[in-house]
């Protein structure tokens, strides 16, 4: 199968919604329509830019997607400072990160509340952009395998194989977000491919080969291609490189 190449920016908690125009259209010029003829291209800004990116998107018809950084599971209610699908939908988001490792480590999101909210992303018809991966630690101690695995397992238990096939898996050893070190392409391209015989074994080997499987941790122009050159590596969730327009631009272009 020919899987389309995905790259999403995650801006975490960084820039204002009017910084937020200015980055967006930099990036803008910096690319051409073959460029998305090649890679999906999304853009995951603080939940207070995407109105204002929504309507930028619309109004100039850029061919980037929104991403959102965070979701709750539950449609509405008495959950103070959360968001729910139905709210996103309405803002074009088209997909969700959820159970990424700084989520998990500072806010104690475990396996079961990663799958609720991936079940709340598909039933609004959004794609949830599961994140996994290990730390240092687990890594030294050989537990990378049982760790990937354990928390792709727990966020897809009871979908579908269709939802599977749907679902967007990114891989960002937790070791290498924001420290400037990654992984080795060889690496990363044996635990994706990892990933996605997990998926298979749950949702069949259609499902295995539908899923794009993304790589995350310090990923920047310089060690992009070696990345994508990886069979089962199918694009990159890109922290803080994506900020600089130039940058990212150029992580998006790595094929040049």
């Amino acid at each position: 199968m020919d899987r389309k190449s995905l790259i999403i920016g995650n801006w975490k908690m960084n820039l204002t919604h009017l910084e937020a125009i200015a980055v967006t259209q930099r990036l803008w010029y910096r690319l051409n329509p073959a460029d998305f003829d090649r890679a999906d291209v999304v853009i995951a800004p603080p939940f207070t830019c995407l109105r204002t990116l929504q309507t930028l998107i619309l109004a100039d018809r850029m061919p980037f997607a929104l991403g959102a950084q965070h979701v709750h599971w539950e449609q509405d209610g008495a959950f103070t400072g959360e968001v729910s699908a139905g709210m996103l939908v309405k803002l074009d988001v088209g997909y969700v990160i959820v159970g990424h490792s700084e989520r998990r480590a500072m806010f104690g999101e475990a396996d079961e509340l990663v799958r609720k909210r991936v079940r709340s992303v598909l039933s609004a018809g959004m794609t949830p952009v599961v994140c996994v991966g290990e730390t240092v630690s687990q890594r030294e101690s050989g537990e990378t395998e049982m760790v990937v695995t354990t928390q792709l397992r727990g966020a897809l238990r009871r979908l579908t194989a269709q939802q599977r096939a749907d679902v967007v898996v990114a891989y960002e050893p937790v070791w290498a977000i924001g420290t400037g070190r990654h992984a080795s392409a060889d690496d990363a391209g044996e635990v994706c491919e990892l990933l996605r015989n997990t998926v298979a074994a749950m949702g069949g080997p259609d499902a295995g080969e539908a899923v794009r499987i993304l790589y995350g941790g310090s990923v920047n122009p310089g060690n992009i291609a070696g990345f994508m050159a990886k069979t089962h590596i199918d694009g990159a969730l890109v922290g803080g490189a994506s900020l600089d327009p130039d940058t990212f631009a150029a992580v998006i272009r790595y094929w040049m």
